[in-house]
C-alpha cells in the first residue's frame, strides 16, 4: 500500500513538474506593436534594471530602446539606452535607468528594440513602477536585430495558462487527500 502511494506521488510531481515547463513564457517578436505618442497629464518615474547575460557578447555598440507599460494603454518608451562611453550593457552587468513616461498600473508587457552589429543577450529586466508592484521579464536569449522583441502578457490567454497550472496541482492533491482518507 505505501509503495502504491510513494508511486501515485512521484507521477503527481513529474505531471506538475512537465506542465510547468510547457507553461514558461518565451520572449517573442512584437506583433503590429507601435511607439504611441499618446501620453497622460501625468508623469511618473520608473527604475528599470537590465542585466545583461553572461553568454553576451563582451560589450555592444547596439543601440538598445525599450517599450513597457499596462493593459489600459499606458506606454513608456525610451530611445538609445545604449551609450558606449559608460560600458552598458557589457557581459554579465546590470545597468539601473530612471525613465519617466506616463503613469502606468501594473506593467504587463515590455519589449526590447536592438539595431547594430554586434548582438546582445540580456538576461533579464525588471521594472519598478509608480502603482504597481515589480516585475521581472527573463530574456535569456539574443535580441533579433531590427524588431521589437519582448512579452506580452496583459491578455487573459497568457494568465489562463497558468490558472490551469494552479488548477492541476489543486487537482492532484486532491485526489492524493482523497486517496489518503480510503486508506
Amino acid at each position: 500500500m505505501i509503495k502504491g502511494l510513494y508511486l501515485l506521488l512521484l507521477f503527481a510531481f513529474f505531471f506538475a513538474l512537465s506542465e510547468a515547463k510547457l507553461s514558461i513564457i518565451q520572449p517573442q517578436p512584437a506583433k503590429s506593436f507601435n511607439i504611441s505618442s499618446v501620453q497622460n497629464a501625468r508623469t511618473c518615474s520608473y527604475n528599470v534594471i537590465i542585466t545583461t547575460s553572461c553568454s553576451s557578447t563582451g560589450y555592444t555598440r547596439d543601440e538598445i530602446s525599450i517599450s513597457f507599460g499596462d493593459a489600459y494603454g499606458n506606454q513608456i518608451y525610451a530611445p538609445r539606452l545604449d551609450d558606449p562611453s559608460t560600458r552598458a550593457f557589457e557581459r554579465c552587468s546590470s545597468d539601473t535607468y530612471q525613465i519617466n513616461g506616463p503613469c502606468a498600473y501594473q506593467i504587463c508587457y515590455v519589449y526590447l528594440y536592438r539595431t547594430g552589429p554586434d548582438g546582445w543577450k540580456p538576461e533579464s529586466v525588471k521594472i519598478y513602477g509608480y502603482n504597481s508592484k515589480a516585475v521581472t521579464f527573463y530574456y535569456n536569449t539574443f535580441i533579433p536585430g531590427d524588431i521589437w522583441y519582448g512579452f506580452n502578457l496583459c491578455n487573459d490567454a497568457a494568465s489562463s495558462s497558468h490558472q490551469r497550472f494552479g488548477r492541476r496541482w489543486f487537482l492532484v492533491i486532491l485526489g492524493l487527500s482523497s486517496f489518503l482518507m480510503i486508506f
